[in-house]
């Protein structure tokens, strides 16, 4: 059954293929499995990443990210399941023999050690003389916009250039695989915005293979090529940013990555290029012009995004996809404002209206009796 016009994942998942076809990505996950006692924290997890991208793994707290990164790095070992970097199987090496290194989200920086002396303390086990290591200390920091720093401790420098720090040391030992934990939590959040394009910039110019984990959809949204939706220990979603926001598979996806509205309700008559839904929270129908395959009578579920839902004084005349309703609250963003609006169902509707619009004179406020419409293109069905 096809529910969404929705470009097809780009997860390759290759577990039914041949062997071979698992190191056409750089990093492969197979069906891994992660128990505690009788928890299981990451549960079946297929994944693949390709050389040089950026890659994040995207979920609230407790879904099981952490432990995928740390599975990664080695510091746990799967229950079941392997993994493979670079077409080698890693499932069962230690930390230290793997092409991995890993920058922790409290940075770990040693605080009686100057910011060159925290660099170059990997690679006392490279084999590198004196000069190589510096030479390669020095170019590594000279990479983050650190090196008039090297004389400094820790305790001397920002969050900001702490984060910097710790991603050189990272950098230092040439990783052929980079892991970046919450990366940006301890900066706030003016820094962190900042920060987040000059760390993919850096990655990006370096070459190297990055997967980070992170609880922000705007940080995954703005640093990531691609990005996993985890929840409850497993993947529910893989796409680009772009795709994950506007083709969401499922309503976690949908509530989690952005704000929207959803309607549920069951397909009542199926056009030649569209289908009419009947839902409980409209006193219309609703229709799409997505592709839906299924008898009539199909419970289905349709996303609809606030910045897509068109607020006015004025009754709309399209036949569907609008209802009636009351501003109850509004809340401003600065670029946009989000309006609360109840429908006659008792449905409280998102709409987010330009700051433009919103600060018209003839702009709804709380208290009116407006008109909420969107177009057929602009709902997406959800499979689950």
């Amino acid at each position: 059954m096809n529910l969404t016009d929705a470009p097809p994942s780009l997860d390759r998942r290759t577990s039914d293929a041949h062997p071979a076809l698992r190191h056409s990505q750089f990093v492969h996950v197979e069906n891994v499995v992660k128990k505690f006692g009788e928890s299981t924290a990451v549960q079946n997890v297929d994944l693949s990443v390709g050389k040089g991208e950026l890659f994040a793994l995207l979920g609230s707290s407790g879904c099981g990210k952490s432990t995928l990164l740390r599975m990664l790095a080695g510091f746990e070992t799967p229950t079941a399941g392997r993994i493979w970097v670079d077409g080698t199987d890693v499932t069962a090496l230690p930390p230290y023999r793997r092409p991995v290194n890993m920058m922790f989200q409290s940075y770990a920086l040693f605080p009686h050690m100057t910011v060159a002396e925290n660099v170059a303390f990997g690679l006392k086990w490279e084999h590198l003389s004196r000069v190589e290591r510096r030479e390669r200390v020095m170019a590594t920091l000279e990479l983050v916009q650190m090196t008039s720093f090297s004389g400094r401790k820790p305790s001397q420098l920002s969050g900001g250039q702490q984060q910097r720090v710790a991603l050189a040391r990272s950098l230092a030992k040439q990783p052929k695989l980079l892991l970046l934990d919450e990366p940006m939590s301890a900066l706030d959040r003016q820094i962190r915005q900042k920060t987040q394009l000059e760390l993919a910039n850096i990655i990006e110019k370096v070459g190297v293979t990055c997967i980070m984990v992170t609880h922000d959809q705007e940080e995954a949204m703005t640093m990531a090529d691609r990005l996993a939706v985890m929840s409850a220990g497993a993947i529910v979603q893989v796409g680009t940013p772009r795709e994950v926001y506007q083709f969401p598979n499922c309503r976690f996806t949908a509530g989690f990555v952005g704000t929207t509205n959803i309607f549920t309700g069951f397909t009542v008559r199926e056009e030649a290029d569209h289908v009419f839904i009947q839902t409980g929270q409209l006193e219309l129908l609703m229709y799409i012009n997505h592709g839906i395959t299924g008898p009539v009578g199909m419970s289905v579920a349709v996303s609809v995004r606030p910045e897509r839902v068109h607020v006015s004084l004025h009754k709309p005349t399209q036949s569907a996809n609008w209802s009636g309703a009351v501003v109850v609250d509004v809340a401003y963003m600065g670029a946009h404002s989000v309006y609360h609006l109840r429908l006659p169902t008792g449905m409280i509707m998102l709409a987010n209206v330009p700051a433009a619009s919103a600060s018209d004179e003839n702009s709804p406020e709380c208290g009116d009796h407006v008109f909420a419409s969107w177009n057929a293109s602009d709902a997406v069905v959800l499979t689950s």
